[in-house]
């Protein structure tokens, strides 16, 4: 398959970078020119990327080539890095069996289950806050439990004619001791159609090996396809992502099981951009099954697309590109769900003008105008 990534465009460092991140042959190293590497550009790209308890480990076994001082600084940041996943995996534990003692299914979608998952160790992933789903009908139950247990949640805004619930797809509260962040997720992700419910996550579960006391987490195949949406969905600005992906592929998945998922909830496209990236980035050695994933001429535009992003260090969510982009990664039907969805009025829409409940109809005549409102004052306050 003829390359679509200019890969000769990157920098010394972003090189080196990939190469840690892609292989255990220690001997590639010798090829790498040490000093012309500029260490501060190379730290920052690491620390951005998340990689640093990854690279940490690689470079130590390098030894002599790496300068000392850049060996202490991801020294700290690893076993800062070990400590926090440490915290987190303690109270992953107490949170869940406290919703359990209440009966609350619970399913952890990252954090410390996806690190000892896919690396076999706490310390090598990063994780800044915990991700648990559950039914959206026991939401109102689990916030009252997660208070009661010290969280305090941050202050929505009222809902309008009950969009937050196909809209967003999680709440964010914050331990007032311990500072640890957890998200409950009542979706896998806001605003794009349609997924699998809970029941049908729940029934292909699987239990951690990390704590005495279960938490499970998603099936190998759900896993896939909710790490490859929340990947593509920001253009796959940190590459800890793609190795997340990386070391799914290498501890196999049931090919034939995830393309029947990707084709039933139409992400052929992103599992493609996915894969070329993989491929073309990390060298890695996809499956012949996935070929003509990989070929479809939408994937490989939005393969291009993520390149620059990644190349760049875009945080789309503070750029332009960012609708546009997020446009992109539908199907022509789910871009037609997803213009009519954005006609709908929102809770941001009422923050503009209050209007009493039986005036909320008005919302819907309002809505263009209030969008474009909100659009001017974000380009006010960036300019």
């Amino acid at each position: 398959m003829k390359k679509i990534i200019d890969i000769n465009s990157l920098t010394r460092e972003m090189k080196l970078l990939l190469l840690l991140v892609q292989s255990d042959d220690d001997s590639l190293f010798g090829e790498v020119d040490f000093d012309n590497i500029d260490w501060n550009i190379f730290l920052e790209l690491v620390y951005h990327h998340r990689l640093y308890p990854l690279v940490y480990t690689k470079m130590k076994r390098i030894g002599t080539e790496v300068p000392e001082r850049v060996l202490d600084k991801l020294k700290k940041q690893y076993q800062e890095n070990t400590y926090r996943m440490l915290n987190l995996c303690s109270e992953m534990e107490r949170v869940v069996n406290a919703l359990e003692t209440e009966q609350i299914k619970t399913l952890v979608l990252k954090g410390p289950v996806l690190a000892e998952s896919l690396y076999g160790d706490l310390s090598l992933r990063t994780s800044k806050d915990l991700d648990i789903f559950v039914p959206i009908d026991e939401l109102d139950h689990v916030k009252d439990l997660l208070i009661k247990e010290g969280y305090v949640f941050k202050k929505d805004l009222p809902p309008v004619l009950n969009e937050w619930k196909w809209r967003w797809h999680h709440v964010s509260c914050i331990h007032h001791q311990s500072a640890i962040q957890i998200e409950i997720h009542w979706r896998l992700s806001h605003d794009s159609g349609k997924e699998p419910s809970f029941d049908e996550l729940w029934t292909r579960r699987r239990r951690s090996n990390l704590t005495s006391k279960p938490v499970y987490f998603l099936g190998n195949e759900d896993l896939f396809l909710y790490l490859i949406t929340h990947g593509s969905r920001h253009g796959w600005n940190r590459l800890r992502w793609l190795v997340d992906i990386d070391k799914m592929l290498s501890n196999k998945v049931n090919e034939g099981n995830l393309i029947s998922l990707l084709d039933k909830y139409s992400s052929k496209q992103l599992a493609g951009q996915t894969l070329i990236l993989l491929s073309e980035l990390f060298n890695s050695t996809i499956s012949k099954e996935f070929d003509p994933i990989m070929r479809n001429n939408h994937s490989r535009r939005l393969a291009r697309y993520a390149f620059v992003f990644i190349k760049e260090m875009i945080n789309l969510e503070n750029s332009e590109p960012s609708f546009k982009y997020q446009l992109s990664l539908k199907t022509w039907l789910q871009k037609i769900n997803f213009l009519l969805r954005r006609m709908h009025p929102d809770s941001l829409d009422r923050n503009i003008i209050h209007l009493p409940k039986g005036f909320f109809f008005l919302y819907f005549l309002l809505r263009p105008f209030l969008w474009v409102i909100r659009k001017l004052k974000r380009i006010t306050v960036i300019s």
